[in-house]
């Protein structure tokens, strides 16, 4: 079997960069994905508009020009490919990792399709592919989905959202204005702060006029074929219902890092160890990159701030070989 020097965990804007980087440096690589190019990227709502400005955005130092600003879903996936196709990277797509054994030359990654041995493995795996589960009563119900793409298949239906996130506030907005009856349900006493700031206003009038109802200090507690039960400050409330987006974030594949032996912290943020300056893990030869690294906390790292992890991993497999 011929030994890489890199295999990477996921074809996100990090991977790719990490490919990027590995190519540049003269390292051969395989960029393993269990999805699509791209694929976090792809199941994001389909009119979402990044926070960020395209620049901030770019990697491989290819520009990346939007019609606007700040570039859509859209302008992001024929950026990302584009990108790939131009340096070739060897990528192996809808593969997923399954498991991982040490060698004295460095590990050996059992895939859905082959086998891989490495010297070093990048995990760049993001965090959008496992929901936070809201663990009540039907959240099993095919009404009730975790991730939102379009508006109009819940137009004229009574919709619940929860949360007051990004992802949650464009889908009460959204699905709004495509006709639906929509509730939102806030644990917090208010819209997050850290919505878009041209969309937080947005939302907040659409509440105000009573044209999106909200509950604040509130949580759903049961969901039923026409109905939904929601906690709040005065007591238990049962509203009409026919579709139930749980928006309630997503987390790293936690399994998969302690598979390969990355220590978590034992708190609830289960931080993933490794060293700010290289990446690597505790494990040494395995290295994260992008929001993996920040464990729970997933708003801490996104593509405009960990672009450079791509950078520190190539040059300390640089120095170790």
């Amino acid at each position: 079997m011929e030994v890489t020097d890199i295999l990477i965990i996921g074809a996100g804007p990090i991977g790719i960069a990490c490919g990027i980087e590995a190519k540049k440096a003269g390292l051969s690589y395989v960029i393993i994905e269990k999805g699509c190019l791209v694929n976090s990227l792809y199941n994001y709502p389909q009119n979402m508009t990044f926070f960020s400005t395209s620049e901030k955005l770019e990697i491989g130092g290819v520009p990346f020009v939007s019609n606007n600003p700040k570039p859509t879903r859209s302008e992001a996936l024929e950026y990302y490919r584009r990108v790939a196709l131009k340096f070739e990277l060897n990528t192996k797509l809808f593969e997923s990792v399954d498991d991982v054994a040490k060698q004295d030359v460095g590990f050996i990654v059992t895939t859905s399709k082959s086998s891989y041995l490495t010297r070093n493995i990048i995990i760049s795996t993001g965090f959008y592919d496992l929901p936070n589960k809201i663990d009540i009563p039907g959240e099993d119900l095919p009404k009730v989905a975790h991730y939102y793409k379009d508006p109009h298949y819940y137009a004229m239906q009574n919709v619940i959202v929860i949360g007051a996130s990004n992802s949650s506030v464009d889908a009460a907005l959204e699905t709004y204005r495509k006709g639906a009856n929509v509730t939102m349900v806030v644990r917090d006493e208010s819209i997050s702060k850290r919505v878009k700031y041209w969309v937080r206003p947005d939302v907040m009038n659409r509440i105000e006029e009573g044209n999106i109802k909200a509950y604040f200090h509130s949580e759903l507690v049961s969901i039923a074929n026409d109905t939904a039960d929601i906690r709040t400050p005065e007591g238990i409330i049962t509203i009409p219902n026919d579709f139930v987006l749980a928006l309630t974030g997503y987390q790293p594949n936690f399994e998969l890092l302690r598979k390969f032996g990355v220590k978590l912290s034992e708190d609830d943020k289960c931080l993933p160890e490794h060293n700010s300056q290289t990446m690597e893990t505790n494990e040494k030869g395995i290295y994260l990159a992008g929001v993996v690294c920040g464990g729970m906390d997933t708003h801490l790292w996104f593509i405009e701030n960990s672009r450079d992890h791509a950078v520190k991993i190539i040059s300390d497999i640089k120095k170790k070989a």
